[in-house]
Formats: C-alpha cells, sequence, structure tokens
C-alpha cells in the first residue's frame, strides 16, 4: 500500500515537473510556430493566386483570339460581297444569304404568327399581348420546368417588340426622381440561371425596380432564347421600367459562331429562320447607349475619342445590321485598279518583295504562318485607327477589310510605290495585298465607326486612344479619353460591360469607369463571380456579387482553381496541336544539331511568336512540356498527350492541321450553305464550302482532292455528307482523357 503510495507522488511529481517547463517554454514556440504557419500560408496563397492568374490569363487569350478570327471572316465575306462581281463577274450568292439576305413576303405580314397553329397537346404558357404580370409568371415557371415557349408566341413577341423598339431613341435618358434605384446588368451570354439569379436577390422588374440590361444576352451559353424572351417580354410589359442596350453580340454574324443561330435552329425547327430573320432586325433596333439624370453613360463596350453622343444620337442604327459588316466601298470609289495592276506587275517580273513594317520591327520574330497572320491583321488596325497611345486622333473600327491572301504560305505583296503607313487602307484581293490612299470616309462609314467604338472598345491605363488589336475591332480608350468625353458631355461616371472580370466588376481611369459583367462561372465552374450595380438618387454605385453554382459550393479554393486550371490547360493544348507544323519549324530552326531540345527562352520567343497570346510561357512551361536534366526543352513532348480524332486515310497532315485549326471557320461557313440545318449537304455543296474556305485562307487546295475526300466520307453513298460527323473526325482528342475514359469504362465492366 505504502509503496503504491511513494510511486503515485513521484509520477505526480515529474508530471507537475513537466507542465512548469512545458507552460515556461509556450509563448516563445508558439508564436514561432504562429509565424512559421502563416508564411507557409501566405507562399501558398500566393501560389495559389498566381495559378488563378495565369488560369484567367490563358482563358481570356483564347477568347480573344477566337474574336480576332471571327472579325477576319466576317471582313472576307463583307470583301467578297461588295467586290468579288468586279473582280470576277460572278455574284457570291452564298455570303449574300449571310449578308443582305432577301426579305421573306410573309414575315412582311404582321398577322403571320395567327397562320401558326397550336395544337392541344401543348403544355407550355399560351401568351396573350398585350402582356400581364400572370403571363410573365406563366412564361418564368414554363422555363424553370425547361420548358419550351411555342414557336407561334414567340413570332407575335418578336412582332410587338420590333413594333416598340421602332419608336426608340439611339440613347436613352432616365431620371431618378420618380424611383428609388435602378439595377444594372452585364453580359448574361444565354445563362438563364444568372438571370433568374439576379430576379430571385434583386426582385422581378417592375415599376418600382427598374433595370438596365447593357448588352450581350446571346451567345456562348446554351438557354440564349429564353433569356431573350424574358427581356422582351419584360420590355414589353414595363417599356419605361426595362431598358435594354445593344451587345457586340447583338450581331446575327456573331451569333454564328457562338452558338445563338445554332440553338435557335435546334430548339425551332420549322420556324427557326423566320425567328432569326426577326430578331436580327430586332437587335439592330435596340438602343446604343443610356444616360442616367444626365450624368451616367452606359454603353456595352466603351468610347474612342472620336465618341460623339450628339451624333451618335442622330445616326439611323437600325442599317447597321451586322458591326462586323464593313461599310459598302466598291473598287471604283477606292480607285483600286492601278494599284493592283502594280501589283501584278511586280508578280510577273518578279521584282524583289517589299517588307512589311512588322518584319522591320527591332521584335523581329521567326517568319511563320501565323506570324504574318497577327502581322496584317494590326497592321490593318493601324491603318484604320490611327494613333498609338501617346495620339489623341484615332478613327478606330474593326479591323477590316482583312486580307485572305496574307494566312497563305506565301509573303503578302505591297505595291512599291505605295509606302505602307497608317493611313492606307489595306484591300484585300485573293491573290495580292494593295494598299491605297484611304479617302475622307462618308457618312455611313462614320456612323458604322461610331457603333463599332461603342460596341468593342475596352479602357486601358495607358494614356490616349489606340486600335484594339487584341480583340480585332474598337479602340482601346486611355484615362484622358474617358475624362474628355465626360467633361464635353457633362456626366460623371462610364458603365461598360464586354469584359469578364473574376469579381463580377472592375473599376479603372480613377473610379470614372466601371467595367460590369453578369454571367457567372463564365469559362469554367467557379472562374468568376458575376455582379450586378444598383444606383439611387445620390448616383452612388453599390456592387452585389453572385455565384450560380450547383457544385461549386462543395468544393474548396483549391480545388476550384485545380478545376479551371485544367480546363485552360486543356484549352491551350489544343491551341498548340492545331499549330504543329508551324511550332516545330520554329523549333527546328533554333535545334541546329536535330537534337529535339531547345534552350527555354526559345521555346518561349518560337511560340509567341507562333501563337500570339501574349502568355508567360516560361510559368507555364511545367504543364506544357518536359525537361531534360541540363534543363533544354524536350519540344516534341508538347504535342504528346494529344491526337486527331477519327483518322481520314485520304487527308494529308497538312490538310488535316488546316482543319483543325479552322474548324469553327469551316462550320460557320457550312451554316450558311446548310439552309435547313438539317447537318447534311450535297458533294457539291460541300465543294462550294471549300471553295469559300479556300479563299479565305489564300490556299489552293485542289478540287481532285476534295472531291476524293466527299466521296470517302459519304459512307452510304446516297450524294450527301453528314458534316458533324466530318467535323468530329477534326477534333483535338486529349490521350489522357482517352485513357481515364477507357480505364473508367473496364472498371464499369468488372462491376457488372
Amino acid at each position: 500500500m505504502g509503496c503504491g503510495t511513494s510511486i503515485a507522488t513521484e509520477t505526480q511529481g515529474k508530471k507537475v515537473e513537466t507542465d512548469e517547463a512545458v507552460v515556461k517554454t509556450t509563448p516563445a514556440l508558439t508564436m514561432k510556430a504562429a509565424v512559421l504557419i502563416q508564411r507557409w500560408y501566405r507562399r501558398y496563397m500566393a501560389r495559389l493566386e498566381m495559378r488563378r492568374r495565369y488560369t484567367w490569363n490563358i482563358f481570356q487569350s483564347i477568347e480573344y483570339a477566337g474574336e480576332q478570327d471571327q472579325l477576319q471572316l466576317s471582313s472576307f465575306f463583307s470583301f467578297m460581297l461588295d467586290n468579288f462581281t468586279q473582280l470576277s463577274g460572278n455574284g457570291p450568292d452564298l455570303i449574300s444569304q449571310l449578308l443582305d439576305p432577301v426579305v421573306d413576303p410573309w414575315l412582311e405580314r404582321e398577322t403571320c404568327y395567327s397562320l401558326i397553329s397550336v395544337p392541344d397537346s401543348y403544355a407550355g404558357p399560351r401568351l396573350s399581348f398585350p402582356l400581364s404580370v400572370s403571363d410573365m409568371n406563366a412564361l418564368l415557371s414554363a422555363f424553370k420546368e425547361q420548358q419550351t415557349l411555342h414557336a407561334r408566341y414567340v413570332l407575335q413577341l418578336l412582332y410587338e417588340t420590333k413594333k416598340l423598339l421602332k419608336q426608340m431613341p439611339n440613347i436613352i435618358h432616365l431620371s431618378t426622381s420618380y424611383i428609388n434605384e435602378i439595377t444594372i446588368c452585364g453580359d448574361l451570354h444565354g445563362r438563364l440561371d444568372d438571370l433568374l439569379l439576379i430576379f430571385y436577390k434583386n426582385g422581378l422588374p417592375s415599376a418600382d425596380t427598374p433595370y438596365v440590361f447593357n448588352g450581350d444576352f446571346v451567345d456562348r451559353g446554351k438557354k440564349s432564347i429564353e433569356v431573350v424572351i424574358v427581356l422582351f417580354a419584360y420590355l414589353l410589359l414595363y417599356p419605361d421600367y426595362v431598358h435594354l442596350n445593344r451587345g457586340n453580340h447583338e450581331d446575327h454574324i456573331m451569333n454564328l459562331r457562338y452558338g445563338f443561330t445554332k440553338e435557335v435552329m435546334q430548339k425551332y425547327k420549322a420556324h427557326g429562320h423566320e425567328i432569326l430573320r426577326l430578331i436580327q432586325d430586332i437587335f439592330s433596333l435596340l438602343p446604343l447607349a443610356t444616360v442616367i439624370d444626365g450624368k451616367i453613360l452606359i454603353v456595352h463596350g466603351g468610347i474612342s475619342d472620336q465618341t460623339d453622343l450628339d451624333f451618335l444620337g442622330s445616326i439611323e442604327r437600325h442599317k447597321v445590321k451586322s458591326a462586323l459588316r464593313f461599310p459598302r466601298r466598291s473598287l471604283e470609289e477606292l480607285d483600286l485598279g492601278q494599284s493592283y495592276r502594280k501589283a501584278k506587275r511586280m508578280r510577273s517580273s518578279g521584282g524583289s518583295r517589299p517588307s512589311s513594317s512588322r518584319n522591320q520591327s527591332k521584335n523581329q520574330k521567326t517568319p511563320t504562318l501565323r506570324k504574318r497572320r497577327h502581322g496584317v491583321r494590326r497592321q490593318d488596325s493601324n491603318g484604320s485607327c490611327s494613333s498609338s497611345s501617346s495620339s489623341s486622333s484615332s478613327t478606330s473600327s474593326i479591323c477590316s477589310p482583312r486580307t485572305p491572301s496574307c494566312l497563305s504560305p506565301h509573303p503578302c505583296l505591297s505595291p512599291p510605290s505605295t509606302p505602307y503607313t497608317v493611313n492606307v487602307l489595306q484591300v484585300p484581293f485573293l491573290d495580292s495585298l494593295s494598299s491605297v490612299p484611304h479617302p475622307e470616309p462618308p457618312q455611313h462609314e462614320q456612323e458604322w465607326k461610331q457603333i463599332v467604338d461603342i460596341l468593342w472598345s475596352d479602357p486601358k491605363t495607358q494614356e490616349g486612344c489606340s486600335p484594339n488589336t487584341f480583340r480585332g475591332g474598337g479602340c482601346y480608350f486611355g484615362p484622358d479619353t474617358t475624362q474628355r468625353l465626360l467633361l464635353q458631355h457633362g456626366l460623371k461616371l462610364l458603365i461598360r460591360s464586354h469584359e469578364c472580370k473574376q469579381e463580377g466588376y472592375e473599376l479603372c481611369h480613377g473610379g470614372q469607369v466601371i467595367t460590369i459583367f453578369s454571367a457567372s462561372n463564365y469559362y469554367e465552374e467557379g472562374s468568376n463571380r458575376g455582379a450586378y450595380i444598383k444606383l439611387g438618387r445620390e448616383l452612388v454605385p453599390r456592387f452585389y456579387q453572385y455565384q450560380v453554382s450547383r457544385t461549386t459550393r462543395k468544393l474548396t479554393l483549391t480545388q476550384r482553381v485545380r478545376a479551371a486550371e485544367g480546363s485552360a490547360f486543356r484549352a491551350l493544348k489544343e491551341k498548340l496541336f492545331s499549330h504543329r507544323s508551324e511550332l516545330m519549324a520554329g523549333f527546328q530552326q533554333h535545334d541546329h544539331n536535330n537534337t529535339g531540345c531547345v534552350s527555354l527562352s526559345e521555346w518561349a520567343q518560337v511560340l509567341e511568336s507562333v501563337l500570339r497570346l501574349d502568355l508567360p510561357w516560361r510559368t507555364l512551361r511545367p504543364q506544357l512540356t518536359r525537361l531534360t536534366p541540363d534543363g533544354s526543352v524536350e519540344y516534341q513532348s508538347c504535342f504528346e498527350d494529344m491526337g486527331p480524332g477519327i483518322s481520314l486515310p485520304q487527308v494529308t497532315p497538312n490538310l488535316a492541321e488546316t482543319l483543325f485549326r479552322y474548324r469553327t471557320d469551316i462550320e460557320i461557313i457550312f451554316n450558311i450553305i446548310d439552309k435547313d440545318h438539317s447537318g447534311l449537304i450535297s458533294t457539291e455543296e460541300f465543294r462550294q464550302t471549300w471553295r469559300l474556305f479556300s479563299a479565305h485562307l489564300g490556299v489552293d487546295i485542289d478540287d481532285r482532292a476534295i472531291d476524293d475526300l466527299a466521296r470517302s466520307i459519304d459512307f452510304n453513298k446516297d450524294g450527301s455528307i453528314d458534316f458533324t460527323e466530318f467535323l468530329e473526325a477534326f477534333r483535338v482528342v486529349h490521350k489522357l482523357d482517352s485513357k481515364d475514359t477507357h480505364l473508367s469504362g473496364k472498371i464499369d465492366r468488372d462491376k457488372c
């Protein structure tokens, strides 16, 4: 008993001594541990933020590169429509269907929708005009339940909207005198969930809750037609309290590339063409700007140093069906005949080819196809927007017309007698580039440029106004341009949209410019928040953020960044694969000993000279390629985990890469030809697609090879080609994804 007591006492004594020692050292150890944890956490968050930022840069660079491609294709169409007859004597029927469609007499009858019967089996909402609140509630409930509004009601809704918009001015003036607050929303891009969430958080449109929607209602998202139906319906219900500005995607040519046209034709097969034609008219009738209390200007894109609100208010906006449609300018008007003949004489005499101003720059890169493409593109921008960051004089516009021949593997020609300056218009021929003095633009061209600047421009931190070469259209406008316009018209603030922001909004130019973007998860699930602005009588903006998500709430920040990063690198690797031959040629110019390796700086230089994405390639290198033990880059490893879709033995490697790269352009041309959007075209229409495509690229594609290709993909030999399957063959496949899919399928079979 005593021993036990003694042992217990001794043990307790040791325990007390240990506890006292711990207590004595606790403050120092705790502080040291806290510092270490804080330092580790800051480094971890800094790395995470770096990954988030370069992921964002990848998404944005690829998006803007796609817009440049669209502008180039549209400029080619415009040029062909305006001047192809003068050059060859043949009318461009296919292109005119897209750019100058013939008016359908059936659509001209205002009651044509009444001829469409609604079957008894139709379970969706049945609208009555003029619309009521109960109609709107039924419409919203139907869309929440994934129902589609019948074409008869869609057409009637569009007719009523068109009738109302015809009466509206170019610039809407609002007052906060009789209302508490005005809500301003940015780009929605077919995200119906975002629109419904805004209504849930902020309230449905009404006399007490007025809204301004600042353009880009459609494209990219899967519910674009539902979004415009809801917005147009509320516009009809509350014309004094719901206001719609036009965005750069309210444009039928943009809709061909970014999905709205395809969505409408899939959902309304029988009456899709009539719906699209009416929407095209409505888009051209949308107001261009909104002014609140004479102090706050709201436009979709931005301004330039040539923006004049008084002039903008006087133009006939409905005449600009598409901002991508360059104003008609014939060859005779430009007096190009002599310039063109000089170019032909120079070619026939084998004269030397003068270098462009880009080739003479200090930053001369590897002479590749992509370089020439962007070189001419930026020169065209300078030609149409004659300013630099230090200049305050600009006549910015869509960089147009672009030359198809600049995409040829052969250098472009310029007449030696015509200096390459910023005051020339680059006019594309099918086999040459001619530069001519730019005459004083006529009235209709000045009006077009005003609209382009309003819809396409972006702010920049530097002073001045310069061409928006990154997008390919509009201007970059600096703080001085903003200040000048605000002072000229007695304004305090410019609110614009047009750019996705990670937090849904951003302030710049000393708080005088606000960007608002309302489509959350724009690039990828969890990539960005959406936001809207509320303005009261004091005109102080208050921001409200949100994020529509069914899955990201369950993910940690690291998991969200990782998911977005993976998606961004997939897109970037597809870009690398589609330019494989150019990249390999650039790498091999630096790899003199054929080792398969180049230095890191040479690798980054080739990537930037070919792709022109302005990305931090050194930072991105670990995700794209491998290093050797001596620090060199194994450049062929860039393409290891990617491959083509379905292999077609009749397609040569060069033609296959062309198809990979310009897959979207081919699809747009095909959609023009495929009038009923059935996905099937005849072999003759397939040849017409290739004629347009080869003219667009300025390259010769052998007709016999195209005929062989057409016969090979006409699987059932019925004279029709399933173009969807054909395009699927030219889709980049990620081999790792294929392995994962195969492995998961095998596991599922084993379980069964």
